[in-house]
Parts: C-alpha cells; sequence; structure tokens
C-alpha cells in the first residue's frame, strides 16, 4: 500500500497514513478540506488545492525546531493524517454537512485536530461539529478580516459569512471570539458593527503593533479567548500575514510579519488549545509556493507550544 494519501501527495510533515483506519490512535490528527465556495471577488483563488500543496511542501521539512528549545515535535507527539473531507462541488449546503461530520467524529476521539484548508467558509463547520460534543468554544481568529458577513449574494457559507454563523451558534461564547490583526479597506463598514453587536472582541493590527511585549500580550488575548468556556480553537487566514509574507494569499498589506505570527501562535497554543485551522492559502498565485511552505512552521510552532505548554500525553 502506497504511504500517499493519494496520488503522489505525502501526508503532512511525514505523519502516519491513517486514511483506511476507523479509529486513528494518534496525537494529533491532520486532514484537508480543499473547498473554494463562493469567490467574494474576482475569480477563483486555487485555496482548494491548498491541502494538496501544503502536504507537497511539507516533504522538505522535519519536526525540529532549533530556536524553541531545540524541540523535537515528533519525540513528543505522535502525528496522523486521516486525509480529505469529501466535498460536493457546487453542493454548498451538502459540503457544510460532510465537513461537520468529519470534524464532528474526529473530534469525539479527543485528539488534537489540524485542519488545512479551503477557504476561510470552513471554519464554520468544523467548530460547529466541536460544538456538537458539548463543548463550549472560545475562538482566536487570526485574519486581516471580519469574515462576518450575512451572506453573499445569498450564501450564508461563503468565506466572507463564517463568523456571523459562529455568532449564531449556541456552544460559541461571542464574548470569547477574538477578531485578531483586523485591518485595511477589504472590511466594508457594517462589519466591525456585526462584531460589535454580537459582543465579540475586535483586536486591530495597531493594537498588536502598539505593544511592547508580544508574549504578553498575546497571553491577554488568550485569557479573553478561554473566559468561561471549555476549549479555545485557533484559525489562521493567510491574510493575517502582510503581502511581503504571503506571496500565495489575499493582498493585504500593513499585516503581522511571520515572527509576530509564529510568536503569538506560539503562545496561544502553551496556554492551551484544542485545535487549529490555516486557511486561504492560493497555490496557483504562488510560483514559489511559499505561503504554503510557511503552514509547516505554523503548524509545528503550534504543536511545539502544545508540549510545551504540558498538554501532551
Amino acid at each position: 500500500m502506497s504511504t500517499n494519501i493519494y496520488g503522489n501527495t505525502p501526508p503532512l510533515l511525514g505523519a502516519r497514513n491513517l486514511t483506511n483506519q476507523k479509529n486513528p490512535d494518534t496525537d494529533v490528527l491532520i486532514y484537508g478540506v480543499p473547498w473554494e465556495g463562493a469567490c467574494t471577488w474576482g475569480d477563483y483563488t486555487g485555496c482548494e488545492l491548498g491541502p494538496k500543496q501544503i502536504r507537497l511542501s511539507s516533504a522538505r521539512y522535519s519536526t525540529y525546531l532549533p530556536e524553541l528549545d531545540h524541540i523535537n515535535v515528533e519525540d513528543h507527539l505522535s502525528l496522523g493524517d486521516v486525509g480529505d473531507v469529501s466535498i460536493v462541488p457546487h453542493d454548498v449546503p451538502e459540503t457544510m454537512n460532510r465537513i461537520e461530520d468529519f470534524a464532528e467524529n474526529l473530534w469525539k476521539s479527543g485528539k488534537f485536530l489540524v485542519g488545512l484548508g479551503g477557504d476561510h467558509g470552513i471554519t464554520y463547520p468544523i467548530v460547529k461539529g466541536l460544538t456538537n460534543t458539548g463543548k463550549k468554544v472560545g475562538i482566536i481568529h487570526l485574519d486581516s478580516h471580519y469574515d462576518n458577513m450575512p451572506h453573499h449574494e445569498g450564501d450564508k457559507f461563503a468565506r466572507s459569512t463564517p463568523f456571523m454563523r459562529l455568532y449564531e451558534t449556541e456552544g460559541v461564547r461571542n464574548e470569547s471570539l477574538i477578531h485578531t490583526g483586523i485591518k485595511g479597506p477589504r472590511n466594508k463598514p457594517e462589519t466591525g458593527k456585526h462584531a460589535n453587536e454580537a459582543g465579540a472582541v475586535t483586536i486591530t493590527i495597531n493594537d498588536i503593533r502598539e505593544q511592547s511585549d508580544l508574549k504578553k500580550y498575546a497571553n491577554e488575548i488568550y485569557k479573553m479567548a478561554s473566559k468561561d468556556v471549555d476549549v479555545v480553537y485557533l484559525t489562521i487566514c493567510s491574510d493575517v500575514l502582510d503581502f511581503a509574507f504571503n506571496p500565495g494569499g489575499p493582498v493585504d498589506g500593513n499585516g503581522l510579519t511571520s515572527y509576530e505570527l509564529l510568536t503569538m501562535i506560539y503562545e496561544f497554543a502553551k496556554r492551551g488549545l484544542c485545535g487549529m485551522d490555516f486557511v486561504e492559502v492560493y497555490p496557483q498565485q504562488d510560483f514559489n509556493q511559499n505561503s504554503a511552505h510557511f503552514v509547516s512552521t505554523a503548524v509545528l510552532y503550534v504543536l511545539a507550544g502544545h508540549v510545551h505548554g504540558g498538554q501532551a500525553k
């Protein structure tokens, strides 16, 4: 049997291939959601190719991070890749249901989940699956944009809508939903109003940049996300990074550096996360696949924080 997930596509970061295993037994479960729904502007971006390209790019890397106390993540955590959600092109409701069911089954395992997008619309059904297990959820949302519109041309599950759906989800504590890194004129005026009305917290790029101690501020963000909830989930849109650090993603300037993002997510993970996703990677727009390559480092920083925070068994 091939060790690849499908075709020439290996598991992420050398993980075990668990695509045919009914009861995954690794500490970390990795999965892909190769989905792009309604484009909110312009043409097809290629983010449904994200899970494949992120896995292909990851083949270059070990799990060793000398800058983080010389941790080798695989010495502490076993990694398994369960493959991709089976999406149905052009059938948005069916695909959302499939993502929710897929994620719920994984959440029931109690493992740490790593989701690879896909557009940001996938975060709603992933978190909905988590709430279906009875958990009250706080969310740290790293993004340039609120992604909280009521709909996009009638589509309630487009990439610009997932946080409106999450505001409406009973198992999500809106006051513990932290929109972090928000910036720029691609946000519409009503998006900030929607967040305020829902009770969600907004942290702008200037709020982050004006801090003298980024690690301390990351811990303050985590405290807000973890208040009165059972678990905290991390979702990262590639465009929270400045486009200088994200050539294969939306074109947004004035964003975080890669150092700033990695520092923050490592601190979040040390405090305790149940899982994460990384979305909006556009392989067909990135000649060198820099953005897809970066995902491996981001995932490893989160997993290293998970270990250093004492969360690994």
